[in-house]
């Protein structure tokens, strides 16, 4: 075995590893637990980042690669450039999660459960990104459907019960359609791996037009609950109920870029300019735009905290859906950007309302009058973070909003660049008042000093974590030029993925 393999092998396996040993280590043996989540997560991030360096080394057909024969299909891993930057998303953000879900789950019942199926969920979603196929895929996107559940009802309060049937309502029937469309497109066209710039034959545009249709209906369905596109993403709102780091995972590390991540390979790496030819693709980038401009008027509606950001992901998910939709590589390359940079700045923003719930019990938006003066380094990297995700350069949000809108001029769809302007406004909306209420209102006389009169901000594990994601969101933007950047990198993808 290659080291190359090792890699790819070990970056699936570490996390899965890691859950079997903390299921068998048990509820008391703290100490032990949190060393080996530890460990689990950072042999994770070594073999993310050294699968990325083959992918970087390699060429769209000498991919380095990993499988066994399984029902003449093939179950098998590939590190390629578009799995492995959504690969080491997933590895880094998960070390960092575990941190603060340690500081944030300390006093919590049941965290040998919780932490037990935290790691199956980020090692199914490092499966689904080095996924070779859609056999392979599937069976990744279905362990994390079902390995999320426990997570969501974690607490096992009436509302964490409901959140959790509610998330299951959506999630089972969608992966219905989602088996349903990879079994329809493995019989008319075979076994389907994933391949730049599609793998479908161009011919079954003639052949087989309306089961085309038909089965990419079915694809999203399956994918689009995850991506939380209009109208699946009821599921996200209600599942806020779960604790703050799961909270973190659904938007930020797993289950969602999951959904966002399959409409990207399914979109570029399998039916590909087959798409635009259907008609399809024009089709999905329209809800895209619609779902961006609901779920940010939605969001405006919210007073809690964490249903906000949930309405405010539902949009931002959208703008990776958007942009590869659009028949334009420098649409599908701020997409593909989007996914680690609203990832780095979302997953600070849940880490802030899980600081802010356990340090103060503010739970509303309309209880954070002067929070900035009692946690000044959770609401400084909460104001980071938004400023990006509204479009301010030179945090991150900027660069993904421009290659968008370039990419829509270029695709000449410019109704894209009003979508992404009213976005854009309504994210100021919602977002601006809270760092005005958290910075400029008169707080609470015990808030008035805050650290400065001895009163800690909150578990240093907790608050450690939310300024370095803050800190990397912002690194995003500044160094977007740069050779290994999420841009950039995304660039490399779409120039790969567009060859038509």
């Amino acid at each position: 075995m290659t080291w190359e393999t090792t890699a790819l092998v070990g970056a699936v396996g570490a996390p899965f590893l890691t859950a079997v040993l903390i299921f068998v280590l048990g509820e008391h043996r703290d100490a032990a637990r949190s060393r080996i989540n530890l460990a689990g997560a950072a042999l994770t991030v070594v073999a993310v980042v050294a699968a990325a360096v083959a992918a970087r080394a390699g060429a769209p057909d000498a991919y380095p690669s990993a499988g066994i024969a399984l029902l003449d299909i093939g179950f098998s891993l590939r590190a390629d450039m578009l799995g492995v930057l959504f690969a080491v998303v997933a590895g880094v953000l998960w070390l960092i999660t575990t941190v603060y879900a340690i500081g944030y789950m300390s006093h919590a019942s049941d965290r040998a459960r919780f932490f037990g199926f935290f790691s199956v969920c980020v090692g199914s979603a490092i499966g689904i990104a080095l996924s070779a196929n859609l056999l392979t895929f599937f069976v990744f996107y279905e362990v994390l459907t079902l390995a999320t559940y426990p997570l969501v009802i974690h607490s096992g309060t009436p509302a964490a019960l409901k959140g959790g049937r509610t998330y299951l309502t959506y999630a089972l029937p969608a992966g219905g359609a989602l088996a349903a469309g990879v079994v329809w497109l493995n019989l008319i066209a075979g076994p389907v791996e994933f391949a730049a710039g599609g793998s479908l034959d161009p011919a079954l545009a003639s052949t087989h037009p309306g089961a085309l249709i038909a089965i990419f209906a079915l694809l999203m369905l399956g994918v689009g609950v995850k991506a939380a596109l209009f109208p699946l993403h009821g599921w996200l709102p209600a599942a806020m109920v779960a604790p703050a780091p799961v909270s973190s995972l659904l938007h930020a590390v797993a289950v969602v870029k999951a959904g966002v991540f399959g409409i990207a390979r399914i979109v570029l790496e399998v039916y590909g300019p087959l798409g635009h030819e259907l008609g399809v693709t024009q089709v999905l980038a329209a809800l895209a735009g619609f779902t961006i401009i609901f779920g940010s008027v939605r969001a405006l509606a919210q007073d809690d905290f964490k249903k906000r950001l949930a309405y405010s992901t539902v949009a931002q998910l959208s703008y990776i859906t958007l942009g590869v939709a659009l028949a334009s590589p420098i649409a599908i390359a701020g997409g593909i950007a989007h996914l680690a940079h609203h990832a780095a700045m979302k997953i600070t923003m849940f880490f802030t309302a899980g600081a802010v719930a356990e340090e103060v019990k503010a739970y509303r938006v309309s209880e954070f009058d002067g929070l900035g003066r009692r946690m000044p380094l959770t609401m400084t990297a909460f104001s980071l973070a938004a400023i990006g995700i509204v479009g301010v350069p030179p945090v991150a949000g900027f660069t993904s909003k421009w290659l968008l809108g370039v990419g829509g001029v270029d695709a000449g769809t410019g109704w894209v660049v009003a979508v992404l302007g009213i976005s854009s406004v309504l994210n100021a909306a919602y977002f601006f008042p809270i760092i005005h209420r958290a910075w400029f209102r008169t707080p609470k006389p015990e808030w008035a000093h805050g650290p400065a009169a001895g009163k800690p901000e909150g578990d240093m594990r907790m608050i450690v974590p939310l300024v370095i994601t803050a800190a990397i969101g912002l690194a995003m933007g500044v160094f977007a030029g740069a050779d290994l950047s999420p841009a950039s990198w995304a660039q490399t993808i779409a120039g790969w993925e567009f060859p038509w």
